[in-house]
């Protein structure tokens, strides 16, 4: 198991993401932040209905260490009233992968 983490967040655009994969990777609260490039579609329940929307992904690879601070800067950042912020384990990766995500986030 490591310290590091992938972090999942949709948004509302390519503005929205993009603005948010930018500040987090400048403040060093991640090492690499992925857009995925096509909208996803995402159904959900919100106010006691059914909703769909495309959304922009984002993949945020950073550390435990930095999670508060992270997610602070997207709940800020972000246009949503209740954004995804899922946090998924690391438990294992490349070595040189790992030592320079650290690095990154010095």
């Amino acid at each position: 198991m490591t310290d590091k983490c992938v972090v999942l967040v949709t948004c509302a655009n390519s503005a929205e993401a993009k603005r948010i994969a930018r500040f987090v990777v400048e403040e060093r609260l991640a090492a690499c932040v992925n857009v995925l490039p096509g909208a996803v579609r995402s159904i959900y329940r919100w106010k006691r209905k059914v909703e769909s929307a495309r959304e922009k992904l984002l993949i945020i690879k950073t550390s435990r260490k930095r999670l508060a601070k992270l997610q602070a800067a997207v709940m800020r950042l972000h246009s949503y009233d209740v954004p995804e912020f899922i946090v998924l384990p690391i438990v294992a990766g490349s070595r040189a992968y790992l030592a320079w995500l650290g690095e990154c986030l010095d």
